[in-house]
């Protein structure tokens, strides 16, 4: 998936209730519940339960960030 198709799916779900879970290395996860909160030219910024947090594209597509939708 290229970083174009990545920024339209995040615009797509701009204002939706995401799981997340960030992979921080040697098999640990964080995991954050929040909303996406701005969208910039190199990174989003997301309102999670801990506060807000930011990742680039290149972090959704290399799996190193993994959205999800509530249900």
């Amino acid at each position: 998936m290229n970083i174009d198709k990545i920024k339209s799916k995040i615009l797509e779900v701009k204002n939706e209730k995401l799981k997340i879970k960030v992979n921080i290395g040697r098999n640990k996860y964080e995991y954050y519940e929040g909303i996406i909160k701005d969208i910039y030219p190199n990174l989003f910024t997301v309102l999670t339960d801990k506060g807000i947090k930011s990742w680039t594209y290149s972090d959704v597509a290399t799996k190193t960030v993994i959205l999800s939708k509530f249900n």
